[in-house]
């Protein structure tokens, strides 16, 4: 039987880069887990909006707003945050 060790799973070719992957790797899955979290809780406050839009006699999905949230994404990450926000907005509605 083989064993790995922490520089067979980080890829690192020392233990002290073993170490401070190790460590980074543990934060960006705390980040991770707090992204989700952030992500769960846009998608039900969106619920009460789309509710509340249809309860009013509007349409479920409000398109200026949408690329208001699309421009948002892209101006502050670049062109792969128009891909993250979209997304984000078909988790929170839906696919239209």
């Amino acid at each position: 039987m083989t064993s790995t060790t922490s520089l067979d799973v980080t890829g690192a070719r020392t233990s002290e880069a073993a170490d401070v992957i190790t460590g980074a790797r543990e934060r960006i899955d705390a980040l991770d887990d707090r992204i989700i979290g952030l992500v769960q809780e846009r998608m039900a406050v969106s619920a009460v909006i789309q509710d509340s839009r249809i309860a009013s006699g509007g349409r479920r999905v409000n398109l200026s707003r949408e690329m208001d949230v699309l421009g948002h994404y892209r101006d502050a990450l670049g062109r792969p945050g128009t891909s993250l926000a979209m997304t984000l907005l078909e988790l929170c509605r839906g696919r239209i």
